[in-house]
């Protein structure tokens, strides 16, 4: 995609203002929104954005992430580089540790972002650099309004529940706002996107390919000896631990990542994918027994305000977009947290949609194409996991 997307494209053939839905407001969303905004003159073809998320906030501590290769362009491309390393964990690197926290290897980060090691030279808590995407596109918007544009619409703390199409637009019934029509909607809501689900129907069915393990994310108050550096302990059982900085003083973060080559976890958790104390007293169960911080991390689980819970898989679709509806991130192509390139895909998919959308601003379908064209070797490769590489044994 062109780099004048940032520029402002001053030529555009779209004779009207679309009204576009984006589902999601995690790390995707606001970043097409924003660059949506940054790319239309004159201000009459600007298209009027409405992002819809279901949490009452967008925001919150989320878990460590990293931003890689094609995604550093992109962040460099929003203007936003220096902000978000100021704001990253400053992990030095990772050390694997044994039951008694002896160092068995150790891999520094490379800081010069030349060499992409197991720590990220960006690596920054996700719900710190949603609150850094979503300042922007607000930013963005108010001068759009400024200017006499529409900006964006938000709208936290409902969620879509109903989706058809015509030829001429999207119909959605949105739980609380009742029923809104779109030229556009962008499914931007994860790996278990309700989006994916309402468009697609039974021909998403088994797009989700689970790579046999449950990871479980939380906060522990940080001690003197946990330092910058990544922990990283293997136990018995199937039961992998990561214990990582958090850039400020008051805590760390941990990861729990536990395997499920036969399915136990699956079906003991099939009903209670909302229930957090059922999901809670799963992991401490996990947790008997690995000694390594294991009293520590037990408090932990059980005082957490931010713990989360999910399976991990990948999501794999032969198309990402169905009529009107195109789907953006985690919810048409997620990679898994072992690809280390969740977040990348993010930026790269909205960067690319946002500039098909720019290039063929009156051909939805052309645009919808061209995205796929310019995003699909860079999913493929970042979906290509090693042979049985994310198991634990």
């Amino acid at each position: 995609m062109s780099d004048t997307l940032m520029n402002r494209n001053t030529h555009s053939s779209s004779p009207t203002r679309q009204d576009i839905l984006i589902v999601g407001c995690g790390i995707a969303g606001p970043v097409l929104a924003t660059l949506l905004l940054s790319s239309y003159i004159p201000i009459a073809t600007l298209p009027q954005i409405t992002v819809l998320e279901r949490n009452t906030a967008a925001l919150g501590s989320g878990q460590n992430i990293d931003i890689r290769g094609f995604g550093k362009h992109v962040i460099e491309k929003l203007g936003l580089t220096q902000e978000i390393k100021t704001g990253s964990t400053g992990e030095e690197g990772v050390k694997i540790v044994d039951a008694t926290n002896r160092i068995w290897a150790q891999f520094a980060a490379d800081k010069t972002g030349k060499v992409e090691t197991g720590t990220s030279d960006v690596e920054i808590l996700r719900g710190r650099l949603a609150e850094i995407l979503l300042k922007q596109t607000k930013a963005v918007s108010k001068d759009v309004e400024a200017r006499g544009g529409k900006g964006v619409e938000f709208i936290f703390g409902d969620s879509i529940e109903g989706l058809h199409q015509d030829k001429d637009k999207v119909h959605v019934q949105l739980r609380d706002a009742g029923k809104r029509s779109f030229d556009l909607v962008v499914g931007a809501d994860g790996l278990h996107s309700k989006t994916r689900k309402l468009a697609w129907g039974s021909q998403q069915e088994g797009c989700l390919k689970p790579l046999h393990m449950f990871g479980a994310f939380f906060s522990a108050a940080k001690e003197e000896a946990d330092g910058d550096w990544r922990s990283w302990h293997h136990a018995p059982g199937g039961v992998s631990v990561m214990l990582r900085p958090s850039g400020t003083k008051e805590k760390s973060t941990v990861l729990v990542l536990l395997a499920d080559k036969n399915g136990t976890i699956a079906e003991e958790m099939a009903g209670s994918k909302r229930d957090v104390l059922a999901q809670k007293r799963l992991v401490l169960k996990k947790l008997n027994n690995i000694v390594w911080q294991e009293s520590r991390l037990k408090r932990a689980v059980e005082s957490a305000d931010d713990f989360y819970f999910d399976t991990t898989a990948q999501i794999k679709l032969d198309r990402w977009s169905k009529g009107r509806v195109v789907l953006l991130g985690d919810a048409g192509h997620c990679a898994s947290p072992f690809s280390g390139m969740g977040t990348t895909l993010a930026l790269a998919g909205a960067y690319h949609l946002a500039g098909s959308l720019v290039a063929i601003p009156i051909d939805y379908q052309k645009a919808f194409a061209r995205y796929e064209d310019s995003m699909r070797p860079l999913v493929q490769k970042a979906q290509g996991l090693p042979p049985e590489g994310h198991q634990l044994k």
